[in-house]
This record gives structure tokens, sequence and C-alpha cells, in this order.
């Protein structure tokens, strides 16, 4: 099973979700930059459970411990391994599916893949594993930060409620002011009662994510395979409950024509620029210089509390119904590990380019 992702910037992780820990091993960090524990507690307290009535009630503080990579505040070059314990697991609420594969969820593919699976939680398969990229994120993030990139993310979407502003009239940063993560006051509300609607049905519902990196320079990716926004599809696609990507104009795009969708260069100074920015940033795999902007749409969470059909071990069909703690809605908690991929595709590249243009 590989649990590494990255080139020279590269997370290695470990850990279930009902055991002891979970973690990891970042790689590639360059030295003698200021590392603050406590900005990388903050992102994991973005995602962490328990934030509000619209998120799992699974009580845990996910304080990360820094074990190497760090001397008095900066970083020494050398490998950052880091953990976070796990404290409120309540494993007996799965033993009613100890041999019974839930819907939608990995249970079956793992256990005919490997033969063996954790029913607790789904071990490796938990979105529990993600806190580990929410910290490879944030130390990805004050790397960039030292060339002015920034990476935010927001909930454009709930069900059936769009946020259809486009991010660049939008105050980004005002998502953070309610507990659905969107930058619209009015529609967060709204996208608050869907949740909340679907939390009371035992059900659940699905949603979409908007990140915006600005500040990247021109060339970072690769024309052929290692294709920018393919490497940042790549990324997202390994989030769990993630069932699409796209960049820029995105499907809508296929219904432009060219004279349309191409976006025009013009000179802004001594700087090349375009008048549109249906490219998202990327041109011909290679950031551009302009804003690099994607959505990631999310399924609706494949746990819900109400009875369904399934098969078990034996392959006889049952009916089960689920136990414990789960998100109606993983969007919210959702956004910091959107950005925490996109800044590690981004520092990995950033650290790619440097090793090639020297």
């Amino acid at each position: 099973m590989r649990s590494s992702f990255g080139n020279i910037f590269r997370l290695t992780t470990f850990g279930e979700s009902h055991g002891q820990a979970v973690g990891g091993v970042i790689d590639g960090m360059v030295p003698g930059l200021d590392i603050d524990v406590e900005y990388i507690q903050s992102e994991l307290n973005r995602r962490r459970p328990g934030q509000s009535k619209i998120t799992t009630p699974r009580d845990e503080k996910d304080r990360v411990q820094l074990l190497s990579g760090v001397f008095n505040g900066k970083t020494t070059g050398t490998p950052i391994g880091f953990m976070v314990e796990n404290e409120n697991q309540h494993s007996s609420d799965y033993d009613n599916i100890v041999d019974t594969f839930r819907p939608s969820h990995a249970d079956y593919t793992f256990h005919e893949k490997y033969g063996i699976r954790d029913h607790r939680g789904g071990g490796r398969t938990s979105a529990r594993e993600t806190i580990s990229r929410v910290v490879g994120g944030a130390v990805a993030k004050i790397l960039l930060r030292q060339y002015g990139i920034s990476v935010k993310a927001y909930t454009k979407q709930v069900g059936s409620i769009v946020l259809d502003t486009p991010y660049s009239q939008l105050n980004i940063d005002s998502a953070e002011e309610n507990i659905v993560r969107c930058p619209d006051q009015s529609l967060a509300e709204k996208m608050i009662e869907e949740i909340d609607k679907a939390r009371m049905e035992k059900d659940s519902i699905g949603g979409v994510i908007t990140c915006v990196i600005t500040g990247v320079p021109v060339g970072l990716g690769e024309p052929c395979f290692d294709k920018l926004q393919a490497l940042l599809a790549h990324a997202m696609l390994s989030i769990n409950a993630v069932k699409g990507f796209e960049y820029g104009s995105g499907f809508s795009g296929s219904a432009m024509r060219g004279s349309q969708h191409n976006d025009l260069f013009y000179m802004d100074g001594d700087k090349v620029r375009t008048r549109t920015n249906n490219s998202g940033g990327i041109q011909g795999g290679v950031s551009n210089g302009e804003d690099i902007y994607f959505n990631v749409a999310f399924k609706p969470t494949a746990t819900i509390l109400m009875e369904q059909d399934t098969v078990n071990s034996l392959h006889q069909e049952v009916k089960t119904t689920v136990k414990g703690r789960h998100d109606p809605c993983v969007v919210p908690r959702a956004v910091p590990i959107v950005e925490a991929m996109a800044a590690m595709v981004i520092a990995d590249a950033l650290l790619m380019n440097k090793t090639v243009r020297g």
C-alpha cells in the first residue's frame, strides 16, 4: 500500500481511525524556515471534529506533536516527523459491522484486495487519515509564504444551494466566519439549514469546494504527463469522498467557441497577463502567472443512520444500520484538506522547478 505523496516535498502518512495515533513524515522541507506550531495547530483545528452542530460530535483535540526536523523553532532540512494521538474512539459502535460491508464505503474493496480489514471506522480508509495531510499542507503553506503564494478555499455548494459569484468578487477570508465556510453569509445560513435537515432525517448531503491559489510564478508543472492540473487533480481525487475535479472554465468551457474561450494576452507594464482566465492559471500544463482556481465535488457522506441493504463477508444479502458519530456533510471540514493538498502540490512543483532551472 503506497502511503507517500510528492517528489521533493514528500509526505508519508501512517495510522488508522481507531488506532493509537495518526501521523507522518515530511521530506524535502528547506532548512532555516520559522515553524509556527500554533499555526499548524490552527489548521488542524479547522479540520477537527466536533466544531459545530453540522459536524460529527467525535471529541478529538487533535493536538500535533512535532518529533523531529525542527530545532529552536526552525526547520533543519531533515525529515519532519509528527504525530496526533487518537483520544475519543468509540470502537464498539462498529461491532455490528465486523462482517458486513457498508454501502459505498471501502469495506468490500479493501477486504477483497487485502483479505483483511479494520472495521473500526474504516481503519486506514477513514478520513481521519487526512489529519496528516493537513499538517503537511500547513508546513507547505509556510514554505509558500516565502514566495508570496497563497492557497485559500471555500464552500461553493451544498446540495442544490450554489454560490455563483466569481471568486474574484468575494472576500474568501470571510468564509471562516461561519460553520459551513461559505463567504456569502446569507447563502451560508441556507447551506447550514440544508445540512441540518439531512442530519435530522438520518441522511447526508454533498457539495463543492472552490480553491484559489494566488501569487504562483510562471513555469510550474511539466508539459506532458506531469501537467500542473494533472498533479492537482491527482491530489484532489485522492481525498476521501471526492467525485470530481475541474479547473478554470471546466466543463462549461466545452459549450464555448474558441473565440470566446481564448485568454488574450496583453502587457501590464513589463509583465505578460491575460485579459480573461478561462485557463485557470495553467496553459500547456504549466502555470502562466495568473490565479489558479478549481472546483472539487464531494459526494454525500456514505455513512447514514438509516437501515440499508448490503451483503456480508459470506456474500449473504443482509440489512445493516450503521451506528457511531458521523458528518452529515463532509464539505465544511474538507475545506482545509483541499487547501493542504493544493499547497503540497505547489510546494513540490516549486522545488522541482528549482532543480530544473537551478
